[in-house]
């Protein structure tokens, strides 16, 4: 929303150039005009998705992390043994890929807990 308000800000209130405004911003003139005729409140990109050479493995790491979550602390696996395993089925990928893999996975069963423990909470009648 930042940079849509400051062009038409610029152009309606202050009377600033389309020229000045794209070389004070330095984007394309045509880019300004365009900000300036449209509707829109803030343009709209697509998210950008590239593929990770994890995407594989995804389906076997998840499997053996939730496996590993239900062992005690002692019986688990670390990371490292899990990487080491995915390398022996064909995993040519990074460890940073792994960690930050299992990190992602981890937030993503604590917001399933907290969820879930938030529909189960009964209300009293005061």
């Amino acid at each position: 929303m930042a940079l849509l308000g400051i062009i038409r800000r610029w152009y309606i209130r202050d009377r600033i150039s389309i020229r000045e405004i794209a070389r004070r911003l330095d984007i394309s003139r045509n880019t300004v005009r365009r900000y300036i005729r449209s509707d829109v409140s803030e343009p709209a990109y697509p998210a950008r998705r590239s593929p990770s050479s994890l995407d594989d493995f995804t389906a076997k790491l998840s499997a053996w992390l939730s496996a590993d979550a239900v062992k005690s602390r002692k019986q688990r696996r670390t990371l490292k043994q899990m990487f080491l395993d995915l390398r022996e089925l064909g995993y040519e990928g990074s460890y940073d890929r792994v960690a930050a893999f299992s990190r992602q996975w981890k937030v993503g069963q604590m917001e399933r807990v907290k969820s879930a423990s938030k529909s189960t909470v009964v209300k009293s009648k005061n």
